[in-house]
């Protein structure tokens, strides 16, 4: 299968294995942001391949994991309106907010409904024209893009009762974040999917201020293996640079339509993130020119006072100062089918992603 079978050669992934052992002589931590790295870590036993030299970190990648518990109690404060239909992704529904979940909204007869893209949610608002649909939109640069075509679609559709609720950031701040506050890293596996939207100068202030690498990575053993000899060439050559080991899909300029889209209808803001706090300009607040459609001007609501969850040591899973067998309710009060955190919920958060490959 192309792109699949040669990825997870064995042949490839044995002499990329070799390679990285004869090159790695200094203790090393690479941190990924991106929760499909995160999964395909540890579902292809990536860190057991390694040399003991070489530590591997899951960091701030799930942008479900990430986003603001408010967020999550906003839009069940939104759910609970008569006129509202809230629309959303699949994992966002049973992310806990202080005192329910979306999934719990639904049970009690709230109208929420999983839709697979935001045309999806745009149909549902053209078949319910008495409603306000209400767009969740959660995701970093790859997601926001849809978001952006969706919202210019129902300005030139004439669409009056569709809204989105923007939870969209971008990766740059967080990846800087952490550095400031101290986490000891030594260069990043760049995101493969973000990095085919924005193209690779998101990251040259990394390489310039603080002197780590960023090797952008496809999602398979060998594009992982690949990204990781080359930052460790790069720790021992003294050489930190932006590089790409997935070049089938990522180029340097990216995805120019995709990143016009973003500047037409989102403007950075200060942005609120799970474990890291407030981090200037980092989320997507839509534009004064499309406040039609923004539901937090349109659509007023009363959301409860928000509270976390004792106990829950997602935000510092998130900073890679944690794993998740440091949690106390990891496998035990929190599982899948019943998270108390967000980095339970996802399939791209790394306790999720512990639970189902790493658990012993």
């Amino acid at each position: 299968m192309k792109y699949i079978d040669e990825y997870r050669d064995k042949e490839l992934v044995l002499r990329l294995i070799d390679q990285i052992k004869k090159a790695s002589t200094r203790q090393v931590s690479f941190m990924e942001v991106c929760g499909g790295h995160t999964m395909s870590i540890q579902k292809f036993g990536i860190p057991t391949l390694l040399p003991e030299t070489i530590k591997l970190i899951s960091g701030p990648g799930c942008p479900v994991c990430v986003s603001d518990r408010k967020y999550i109690d906003q839009a069940i404060a939104y759910s609970r309106l008569p006129d509202v239909i809230i629309t959303t992704y699949g994992d966002l529904i049973r992310v806990p907010g202080s005192t329910s979940s979306l999934d719990q909204e639904k049970a009690k007869g709230a109208d929420v409904r999983i839709v697979y893209s935001i045309l999806d949610a745009l149909m549902i608002a053209k078949e319910n024209k008495n409603k306000k649909i209400i767009f969740l939109g959660i995701g970093f640069e790859t997601t926001a893009p849809s978001s952006a075509a969706g919202i210019i679609k129902a300005q030139m559709a004439g669409i009056r009762n569709f809204y989105l609720f923007s939870s969209h950031k971008i990766m740059p701040p967080a990846m800087e974040a952490l550095i400031d506050e101290g986490v000891k890293l030594n260069g990043y596996i760049a995101p493969g999917h973000v990095s085919t939207i924005t193209g690779t100068g998101i990251y040259k202030n990394i390489p310039a201020k603080y002197g780590l690498g960023c090797v952008v990575s496809g999602f398979e053993p060998v594009d992982l293996l690949q990204a990781i000899l080359m930052l460790v060439i790069q720790v021992e050559n003294n050489d930190p640079k932006v590089e790409i080991a997935y070049t089938r899909v990522v180029k340097p300029q990216g995805n120019i339509k995709a990143q016009q889209m973003l500047e037409e209808v989102f403007e950075l803001r200060d942005d609120w993130w799970r474990g890291l706090g407030i981090l200037p300009k980092s989320g997507m607040a839509v534009r004064e020119k499309y406040e039609l459609f923004d539901a937090e001007k349109q659509v007023p609501v009363e959301v409860e006072p928000t509270r976390e969850d004792k106990g829950c040591i997602c935000g510092e899973i998130l900073k890679g100062l944690k794993n998740p067998k440091d949690c106390k309710l990891f496998a035990k009060a929190c599982t899948p089918n019943n998270p108390v955190g967000a980095c339970m919920v996802s399939h791209e958060g790394s306790c999720h992603a512990y639970y189902r490959y790493n658990r012993d």
